[in-house]
């Protein structure tokens, strides 16, 4: 279990090293005048001055580049890019001496050399609306409460698909692997004009044109590997907006992909595959390649979203979790915080790390971060054993063309193994190399398989495959829930209880045989949502007092658009326009669908009011009624899906919310620990009598962040301060009744005593903000065992229900 961690780690750090010392080869590094190695930095300078205009701001680049470079070295060559309107900086092809001479110079936040990010690599939405009536709470000895769609989320969810719904001019912008703009998922049919306020382009490149766009997807830009910018209309050879990964098409399908009626994947999960805001219009932003995702490319495809005009912005792709940049490095914390400024919301996945604590990403305060789970779908293929024939459940994707009758050898890894082996236990995982061919060929191989220590499956059992074998049966418990495709070659993957049935029916016959079922679709599968295995897991180790993620989403199976391919099941002419894929990149536009529903019916809320509403009507109940676990079946925490399942028609009538502006999230900073020079640079401006105070600097200062204004609460350190600790909160009065009373309800673990003052909110057309306080104590020493104790605080008017999960560390 701890191997791979420690390799990625390893990598992390060598990977570091080269950066660090200039190579920045993924970056376009190369030796410049007198044999200097250069690399791509970025360098970052904060907000834009007011009344600054872009062409100003470029000229000032250029002078400051230009103020590092040898006399005579045109500064135009070792440009990347230039931002200019979201915030300011650059991104230049520079020698270790020269960043560090750019560190020094006045007005600059940081230089940081150019890190490499990697993409979180239906039925979907119809399960979301299903659960829409699940409880939100669960509470010892009472029944599940169901909650009623309030006739504003029935007239959304009836107009969801139509020109007329008020997401029509909700803009969807994406920054990921690109688009395939044939796929009927952005057929423009039924669509009015392209909003006004649109400011952006449809980017000509290799295989792509400006006609590729239309009145759907309005807008498309790319950035070449290394970060050389495209930002003009002009053809570049080698590349495009066009997606050649398929990622960027998957993403923004979910996200706001039209209603595409008899989709499937070559006939499985067949349905109608359709986006959570399926009226809204999409914009993508090309910054990742088959290298990866350069950190420049990232900032420059924020920089242009927000001139463009998006109004939701999604992020499906994230740093490593064991080499996690502060935030002043951090491509992704810098573009979404002076996006979310500008009033854009930025929802972002919180990575596949799980089911290790600790490795969740994406986690500054001003992100939705989110997490993935399972929906009431399986694929389900069977080991059909000889004698009674009885069926062994497995799932996986495989076409198989095995005769439906168990006629085929059963041998296990074990007994296959190679005279030239000593290893027995690495032949019962199969792994390449230990098994003797003459043993497997003709049958099928019943192989264990560990994702931490093993060969990848599919890596396996190609092995497998071309030594002569017809099938393959894995054990394997970590990742039942994800169906892996093996197309034509017949596979299928089984827990550990279902292999001791076949190893009892081995031991009972001297010539085994079996054969391996096709797959087919298992809909209202039970039980679901379950939290994931990959999703990465809190808390964030920058920001243990900020509770991360902050919901779960569908991100296993999730079936929607995809790029053609060349690997078709036997028997079919045409790739399928579908495909199924898993990871908290899947579960990331699920939620920015939900945002542009939120924010289409309430235009004038910010990005805080919106991720509140969302976090505080998440669901934790699944489809048996219980509270909603992990795939290893342990009850699912705070730390696992945040505030729980999203729910997206209860989060358009929210009734309260929590609100945050940029004044929060600058004395967010001054807490973490940035002085107040840098962040007067990060502001576009500060209001009057702001300050860090003398302990902005204080290693207790992050004790601080627990009275950030968030939907949810982390408390740290209870014990080292005395036994108790009190935070404030202010909630917002949105519903419908100006006048309206909510109280409160505290579900709290043993040996924590939590108190909420006052009990009460009385709201009135006047008073439409209340605040109240919550305070923390452990009644005694107990409760210092258990670690982290999880609760929440619930405010209820008798129509809403306003749940705020929290999390305590003694």
């Amino acid at each position: 279990m701890w191997l791979l961690p420690l390799i990625c780690f390893v990598l992390a750090l060598l990977l570091a090293a080269g950066a660090s010392g200039g190579g920045g080869a993924a970056a376009g590094g190369g030796n410049g005048g007198g044999g200097e190695r250069r690399g791509v930095y970025v360098v970052y300078l904060g907000a834009v001055p007011p009344r600054t205009s872009p062409n100003i701001l470029q000229q000032t680049h250029l002078r400051l580049i230009g103020a590092v470079l040898k006399r005579g070295q045109p500064v135009e060559s070792v440009v990347v890019q230039q931002y200019k309107y979201a915030f300011s900086g650059f991104a230049a092809r520079l020698s270790a001496a020269e960043a560090a001479a750019l560190r020094r110079k006045p007005g600059v936040v940081s230089v940081f050399a150019d890190p490499v990010y990697h993409l979180h690599t239906t039925r979907s939405w119809d399960f979301l609306q299903q659960q829409t009536t699940a409880a939100v709470d669960v509470k010892t000895g009472g029944s599940a409460r169901r909650r009623r769609r309030s006739p504003r989320a029935r007239a959304a969810a009836a107009s969801a698909s139509t020109s007329s719904s008020p997401t029509a001019d909700t803009i969807i912008g994406l920054l990921d692997s690109g688009v395939w703009p044939e796929s009927p998922s952005f057929d423009d049919a039924g669509f009015g004009p392209v909003p006004a306020r649109w400011k952006g382009v449809c980017m000509a490149g290799d295989d792509f044109n400006s006609s590729s766009c239309n009145r759907k997807l309005i807008g498309a830009r790319y950035y070449d590997v290394g970060g050389e910018a495209k930002r003009q209309s002009a053809r570049s050879s080698g590349s495009s907006p066009r997606d050649e990964a398929g990622h960027g098409t998957h993403t923004s399908s979910t996200a706001a992909g039209n209603a595409v009626t008899g989709a499937s994947y070559y006939g499985l999960a067949a349905g109608t595959a359709k986006g959570g805001s399926a009226s809204s219009r999409v914009a993508m932003y090309r910054v990742c390649s088959g290298e990866g995702c350069a950190g420049s490319a990232i900032l420059a495809g924020f920089d242009d979203a927000v001139a463009d005009g998006v109004d939701v912005i999604s992020v499906s792709l994230g740093a490593s979790p064991y080499f996690r940049p502060d935030f002043s490095d951090d491509p992704i914390a810098i573009g979404s915080f002076h996006a979310v400024a500008k009033g854009i919301m930025v929802v972002c996945s919180a990575g596949n790390a799980g089911p290790d604590a600790a490795t969740v990403v994406n986690a500054a305060p001003w992100i939705l971060t989110v997490a993935a789970s399972t929906i009431d779908r399986y694929f389900q293929s069977d080991v059909v054993l000889g004698g009674n024939n009885t069926a062994v459940k497995g799932g996986a994707i495989n076409f198989s063309n095995l005769n439906k009758s168990p006629k085929y050898p059963l041998i296990t890894g074990e007994s296959a193994k190679s005279s030239s082996v000593s290893d027995t236990e690495s032949a019962s995982h199969c792994e390449p190399g230990t098994l003797d061919a003459s043993k497997i060929k003709g049958k099928i191989v019943l192989c264990h398989h560990s994702r931490n220590s093993d060969t990848p499956k599919t890596e396996k059992v190609g092995e497998l495959k071309s030594a002569g074998a017809v099938g393959a049966v894995l054990v394997d418990d970590l990742e039942k829930a994800v169906a892996t495709a093996y197309i034509d070659f017949p596979v299928t993957e089984i827990t550990s209880n279902a292999a001791a049935d076949i190893h009892k029916y081995i031991s009972s016959t001297s010539e085994p045989v079996v054969t391996i079922t096709p797959t087919i679709t298992v809909t209202e599968y039970k039980p679901a949502p379950v939290v994931a295995y990959f999703s990465s897991r809190g808390p964030s180790p920058q920001t243990p007092n900020i509770l991360k993620p902050d919901v779960a989403a569908p991100g296993v199976n999730i079936l929607a658009s995809w790029i053609p391919t060349s690997t078709l099941p036997a028997g079919e002419e045409k790739p399928s326009q579908f495909n199924l894929v898993s990871g908290t990149s899947m579960a990331c536009p699920h939620v920015a669908g939900a945002a542009a529903a939120v924010r289409a019916w309430n235009p004038a809320w910010s990005p805080a009011a919106i991720r509140s509403a969302i976090m505080t009507t998440a669901a934790q109940l699944n489809n048996d009624g219980a509270a909603v676990t992990t795939d290893s079946g342990s009850p699912a925490t705070p730390y696992d899906h945040g505030a729980g399942q999203v729910n997206p028609a209860a989060a358009l009538d929210a009734g309260l919310v929590y609100e945050l502006g940029e004044e929060d999230y600058l004395q967010f900073l001054c807490d973490y620990g940035y002085d107040a020079s840098q962040i007067k640079l990060v502001a576009a401006s500060l209001p009057g009598g702001f300050s860090c105070g003398a302990g902005g600097n204080a290693s207790d200062s992050k004790d601080l962040i627990s009275g950030l204004n968030y939907p949810s609460i982390a408390v740290t350190g209870l014990g080292k301060a005395g036994g108790t600790r009190t935070v404030s909160r202010v909630v917002t009065n949105v519903g419908a009744q100006q006048e309206a009373t909510y109280t409160v309800a505290v579900a709290a673990p043993a040996g924590l005593d939590v108190k909420v003052v006052p009990g009460k909110l009385e709201f009135t057309k006047s008073v439409k903000k209340l605040g109240f306080q919550v305070s923390f104590s452990g009644k005694n020493a107990a409760a210092a065992a258990k670690g982290d104790l999880f609760g929440s605080i619930t405010w209820s008017d008798g129509k809403h229900t306003v749940r705020s999960p929290f999390v305590v560390t003694i």
